[in-house]
């Protein structure tokens, strides 16, 4: 015999390993059971919030799913930025909470079905006969929509003793979306015709392509249509051959990177959503340039898309493939005419700037050098997020997540390592973040020396303000005293916490990377680099925003 926590817990288990979260009176009896009867691995956070980050970055880190945890009332309000979040970066977890009992609600109770539900999150209640059943279906909700998902248990039905555990069969898990249908044939058909006529194609991949597994199957594609690659900043390096990939799309890519590309006739996209900001407001892709989308969603996503194929990326990338070599289609050459190492080269600027502060390009730059080739790398938003994109090559789509991103929230940062660690055990993470979002997450600075284990690290932009305003409403003459920050000493605060802060004035400063990775893992602290960048360099992603707001 076993209460409806147990029946909760045993069954999320069969099917999720990691759990993050925070006890309170709502999950206590949930915690117990995953804690007593099960092999899942549950990891303590500081704040509601980082439960939901860190089972997020799990998943954007990895590819598998994890569960949060945390009480009812405050406890899930805390939430609902991170669950926004996942919601709009359609990132699968399960977030199992408290709720408030079936007989009412009590004086602190709140609606927290009407509040998941305001940013487009589902939630499913277990009761009395049916706990296993609905921890189930809400599993299966998650992995076939790829959305975060709330699993509530009321308060009064938490220790009801409802009879042994039963066997549920599931979940189920979506079945890829083949190019099958007429419509998406015949198109196949005239997207393959314009790739034979192509004479400077090039194929465009997201996250879309790498959740679909479509790594191989779009090198095959590159290869027969002679094609350049480019990726999303959420697809860096999925094609598997980098001679011939001119990097990350849109603000974040090379300048003369960005111009080979509006120089293609054709242009595929494959599981990308092509927002603004990969699109350079519109700017990416010549206007002469046939622009064809294929993807899961079930229209295009931008308005530059002529052509659309709903399917996935892989099967996709087969049929066209498959089409040009029954053909016999001659590849177009041009990708052995471009120079795409020269074509993805940064501006990287003196060691100072005017102001005698750190330019945050040489920082970024020197750290590209020392930092562990073998690293994970978790960003929080704000200005600084283009110097880790535009200088720390990822080697793979899951070895860089930007938690924050899809809602433009920052201070997920922090949060965000515990779920890379987990998921990554035997990596290098590194968080990077601004003074601002790093003194709002900084509740979890504690769980990520935790659990990174000799192997974390943190690289603080730190230039005493919230950079993006100051960028994009400083300039227009707005009083900046709310968009500066007294200068946080974050390496105090780690050396502190336990970890090993280093104030960075200088790249000579850097070294103390060198001397970290030179000591064994086992004596390492967890190092926190506080780089004390001029706020006076604009990140070109930024100087774009700057353009169409102006």
């Amino acid at each position: 015999m076993a209460h409806t926590s147990a029946h909760v817990a045993q069954t999320l288990a069969r099917h999720i390993d990691e759990v993050f979260g925070l006890m309170g009176n709502g999950n206590a009896y949930f915690l117990d059971a995953l804690l007593t009867t099960t092999s899942a691995t549950f990891t303590a956070v500081r704040h509601e919030a980082g439960a939901v980050v860190a089972a997020d970055a799990h998943f954007r880190t990895s590819g598998r799913i994890a569960a949060a945890t945390t009480t009812y009332g405050a406890g899930f309000t805390n939430t609902l930025t991170a669950l926004a979040e996942a919601a709009q970066a359609k990132v699968p977890l399960v977030l199992v909470v408290g709720d408030e009992p079936t007989s009412g609600p009590r004086p602190w109770d709140v609606d927290q079905i009407a509040m998941a539900a305001a940013v487009g999150v589902r939630t499913y209640t277990v009761g009395r006969v049916d706990a296993a059943a609905a921890t189930v279906t809400a599993i299966e909700h998650t992995l076939t929509y790829r959305v975060p998902v709330v699993l509530a248990i009321p308060y009064d039905v938490a220790t009801l003793d409802i009879g042994a555990i039963p066997q549920v069969p599931g979940p189920g898990r979506p079945t890829p979306l083949a190019p099958t249908s007429e419509f998406a044939r015949a198109s196949l058909a005239r997207l393959a015709d314009q790739l034979v006529e192509a004479k400077r194609p090039v194929l465009l991949a997201g996250r879309g392509a790498w959740l679909a597994g479509a790594r191989e199957e779009l090198g095959a594609l590159a290869a027969a249509t002679g094609a350049l690659t480019v990726t999303t900043a959420l697809g860096r390096n999925i094609f598997p051959d980098p001679r011939y990939d001119l990097g990350v799309a849109g603000g974040f890519g090379a300048p003369a990177a960005m111009e080979r590309i509006r120089e293609a006739d054709v242009a595929v996209v494959f599981g990308a959503s092509l927002n603004q900001f990969t699109m350079r407001f519109g700017e990416l892709f010549h206007p002469s340039t046939s622009v064809w989308q294929i993807d899961t969603d079930d229209r295009a996503t931008n308005a530059r898309v002529g052509g659309f194929i709903r399917a996935d990326a892989k099967l996709a990338a087969v049929e066209l493939t498959d089409r040009l070599r029954e053909i016999d289609a001659a590849p177009s050459g041009w990708r052995e005419a471009v120079d795409t190492r020269a074509a993805r080269r940064y501006e990287v600027g003196s060691e100072l700037a005017a102001d005698g502060r750190l330019d945050p390009r040489a920082a970024a730059a020197r750290l590209h050098e020392l930092l562990p080739t073998d690293r994970v790398v978790v960003s929080d938003g704000g200005h600084f997020i283009a110097w880790a994109n535009m200088f720390w090559e990822p080697s793979a789509p899951e070895r860089i997540a930007m938690v924050g991103t899809a809602f433009q929230s920052i201070g997920l940062g922090w949060h965000s390592v515990a779920g890379a660690a987990r998921a990554n055990q035997g990596s290098t993470i590194v968080l990077t973040t601004g003074d601002g979002g790093g003194a709002m997450a900084l509740s979890d600075l504690d769980t990520a020396i935790r659990s990174t284990r000799g192997r974390g690290i943190a690289v603080v932009f730190n230039d005493a303000a919230y950079g993006a305003e100051v960028n994009l409403y400083g300039l227009k003459g707005l009083d900046k005293s709310p968009m500066l920050i007294d200068e946080i000493d974050f390496a105090a605060l780690a050396t502190a916490a336990g970890g090993q802060g280093v104030a960075v004035r200088s790249l000579t400063d850097l070294d103390a990377v060198e001397e970290w990775k030179a000591t064994p893992v086992e004596d390492r602290k967890f190092l926190l680099l506080d780089l004390r960048i001029s706020g006076s360099i604009i990140a070109p992603y930024q100087e774009e925003v700057i353009r169409v707001n102006s």
